[in-house]
């Protein structure tokens, strides 16, 4: 397809700020809204070994909306209360944008995500990896959502249990 527009471009930026600005500060309606209405809209948190070896199994699997909801609906309902919590910072550079058709996008993205426990004070790394998004954007390329976000660590074992999402 022809080179991808800065007003596209900037949409891609902007739902990347919603998305990290809605874990960073927990607020998980907020992280549900930047996904797609679509039945499909999925994220996966998956390890690169398994994606290497072509292993199914992820740390996280919503691979549909409602799973979306489930996943929300767990962390502000279920298990509030019952883990050590923790705050979470993330960064994330686009390093690649493809347009696959008139409203879809694929991007990859680095990203890091450090944590801080609520009881101890110290920082450290949680995770790095890529996303592997599908991106669609509305007709006027201002806005759009996520439909499918895989988050492919590099790491196999974490410094902690995951909760949120990265």
């Amino acid at each position: 397809m022809s080179e991808i527009s800065a007003n596209a471009l900037a949409a891609i930026d902007a739902i990347n700020l919603k998305y990290i600005e809605a874990l960073d500060s927990k607020e998980m309606n907020k992280w549900l809204d930047v996904f797609s209405e679509d039945d499909m809209a999925s994220y996966i948190c998956i390890s690169r070994e398994n994606v290497n070896r072509g292993l199914p199994l992820a740390l996280m699997m919503d691979d549909c909306k409602a799973r979306l909801y489930d996943r929300v609906t767990y962390i502000e309902q279920i298990w509030a209360g019952t883990f050590e919590d923790y705050q979470t910072r993330h960064f994330v550079q686009r390093v690649r944008a493809e347009q696959i058709d008139d409203s879809g996008f694929r991007v990859l993205s680095n990203f890091s995500v450090l944590y801080t426990p609520e009881n101890t004070g110290g920082s450290g790394v949680l995770a790095t990896g890529v996303y592997e998004d599908e991106i669609r954007l509305s007709s006027s390329q201002s806005d759009g959502r996520i439909l499918s976000r895989r988050a492919v660590l590099d790491t196999t074992v974490l410094p902690r249990y995951l909760v949120y999402p990265l």
